[in-house]
Parts: C-alpha cells; structure tokens; sequence
C-alpha cells in the first residue's frame, strides 16, 4: 500500500486501494489552464479520487507561438494547443504562468495533505526558450534590456545545445505545482511560491520523486505548469531552459495533518522549503522546517536535530527570482543507518 510518508509517525490515507485507482490524461486546452493564477475559487477541470493518477499536458512559460516564430522556431515544431492556448483565453492574470488544472482530489478538505508523486515528465518539443527582460531578473541593473535564446533539444543524448562547444545536460522538472491557497488570498498571482507551492522553481522535483502539499481548498484543486528541461540553482535571469512538458502524477491525501509549508522527498533525501521576499528569511524558514521534520520524523530532540542540520545538511537556494526567493535543505537519506 502506502509507503511511509516524512510527515508524521501516523499519517492515514484515505486512498482507494491502490488495485484498484483509476488513470485519466489531461490535455492543455483553452478550457483547462488557468492563465497566472492559483484560487480557491477555481473551477476544477477534473476530479478525481485519492489514489488516481492523472497524465498532464502543460504549455510552457517560452514567448507566444508567433514571437518564437520570429526567434526561428520552426513553425511545425509549436505545439497547437500552444496556438489555440493564446487564440482563445481571454482570462488571464494576475501572473503569466500557463497552469493546466485546476484537478480536484475528492476527499482533500483544508488540513488534510496532498502527497504528488511526479511518476513520469516527458519532453515533449525539441527546443527550449531562456529570456530576461527589463527590469527583471536578479541583476536588472547590469542587464537593462531583453535577450532571447532558443536552445535546440536532444532528446535522445538528453542534451540542450546551449552554444557551439556548450551541452548542458537536461533534467527535465515542472516550475510550478500546487494547490491553491486559503481562500483569503483571494486570485494569487502565479509568480510567488508559497505555502500552497506553487512557482517553486525546484530543480530537484524530477520524475522519481514526491511533494507534500498542504490543504486550503475543498478538492486541493492541484495545478501545474512552467515546464523545464533544466535549470541552475537561483534561476538568475528568471527563466530557466523554459520547454513544454507532459507529466504522470498519482495523487493521494493524507487526513488532518496540518502541514504547514511543503516538504518534498527525493530516491535519496529529504527536503524543506522556505519562501519569503527576504533571502535571510527564506533561509531561516528552510533550516526550521528541517529541524522540524527531523524532531517529528526521525524523533531526535531540537538540539540534536539542529547540530545535525549543521553538519549533515545541504542549504542552497532554490531561486532569488520569483517575488519570494526559495531555500531549500536537502538531508541525506544515507546518514540514518537504521
């Protein structure tokens, strides 16, 4: 059945036995994205039961079909979903990330947890975008103007051929992945990542692994986009290797948990998160939620889990980008021996 999730020592899921969940796909229509938001109001696209997994088709955070037309994209290689996407969505803001969703889990109530185990991501075009624009970016004062790249994708070597003499190895992950947030925040704009996830930016969530959400809707109404075939820690120029991607999620809700930030967990560690406008901030709010878990989960006592953190644990930045920068600790699952 369930494996043990890092959450608690009693998490109970409410899944449908695994024998017996259901499969669904989602392609990214006019009908199913949500342009720029995250919203507890959001009607959902689909719904679905703990336990299913969905295959999702996102569009990408690259320049609309006719501008990357105009940076050489052949017009073949666009997705037509992509063209139909900007055609006909009038409803769009207050942020610019393309969502496909939102997909509603039927039993997720606010408290509960949404474990996202991203099954598969598949690269679906054979190019990706990177841009920084004026004003934006982590040096908008040494940058003062907009470039465009489009960086040729092989698919096959898992290359992206970045400049003659430069392949950068791709591992492709979604920007975005979340719930939507309590309903006070009313229409939340697609950049910032919160408590509800969302722009994480977190080139760690490759296939293989799981993210723990907490609840703040009826139904979580779960959201992805922002595709990337790779991308550096930080994120500087605020794109990454932007491209279009399909994923495979299995969706499975953990009853009154009352997480308070996402967690998520790779093949070989564990991770905490902390988003705020302030690096320092960010950085304290990762580093607590480490202790945290490793008080909760590996029942150590704060002054043990805090030299640990010290010793054993990874902190980097996630992005510095996005309106909230990202910190994320990574401990390693090989230091616990038994």
């Amino acid at each position: 059945m369930i494996r043990r999730l890092l959450l608690s020592a009693t998490l109970a899921a409410i899944a449908a036995p695994l024998c017996h969940a259901a499969e669904y796909n989602l392609a990214a229509t006019p009908t199913t994205v949500a342009w720029g938001y995250y919203w507890a109001h959001a009607k959902p696209v689909l719904t679905v039961h703990s336990g299913d997994t969905v295959h999702i088709q996102t569009a990408s955070s690259c320049p609309s079909p006719e501008r990357l037309e105009q940076l050489g994209v052949k017009a073949a290689d666009i997705p037509q979903y992509d063209r139909d996407i900007y055609e006909q969505v009038k409803d769009k803001g207050p942020g610019g990330h393309i969502l496909t969703g939102p997909v509603a889990i039927e039993e997720a109530e606010p408290g509960d947890v949404l474990e996202v185990r991203i099954l598969k991501i598949d690269l679906d075009t054979n190019f990706a975008c990177n841009s920084f624009g004026v004003g934006r970016g982590f040096l908008p004062d040494d940058f003062p103007y907009g470039k465009n790249r489009i960086i040729p994708l092989d698919r096959t070597k898992m290359l992206g051929g970045f400049a003659p003499g430069i392949q950068i190895p791709l591992r492709p992950f979604f920007g975005s992945m979340g719930v939507a947030p309590p309903e006070s925040a009313g229409r939340y704009n697609s950049a910032p990542p919160w408590m509800h996830a969302g722009n994480m930016d977190n080139k760690e969530l490759v296939a293989g692994t799981t993210l723990y959400i907490p609840v703040h809707a009826k139904g979580a109404l779960f959201e992805v986009g922002d595709g990337h075939a790779g991308q550096g820690n930080g994120e500087v120029d605020i794109t990454a290797m932007e491209t279009f991607l399909s994923g495979t999620f299995q969706f499975i809700v953990h009853k009154n948990q009352h997480l308070l930030w996402p967690r998520a967990e790779t093949p070989t560690s564990y991770i905490s998160m902390g988003f705020s406008e302030d690096l320092n901030e960010a950085t304290k709010m990762a580093v607590r939620n480490m202790i945290d878990f490793l008080v909760t989960e590996k029942h150590l006592s704060r002054d043990e889990a805090y030299m640990l953190t010290s010793v054993a644990v990874d902190v980097d930045i996630t992005q510095l980008v996005d309106g909230h920068v990202g910190v994320h600790a990574m401990c390693p699952k090989a230091i616990f021996v038994k």
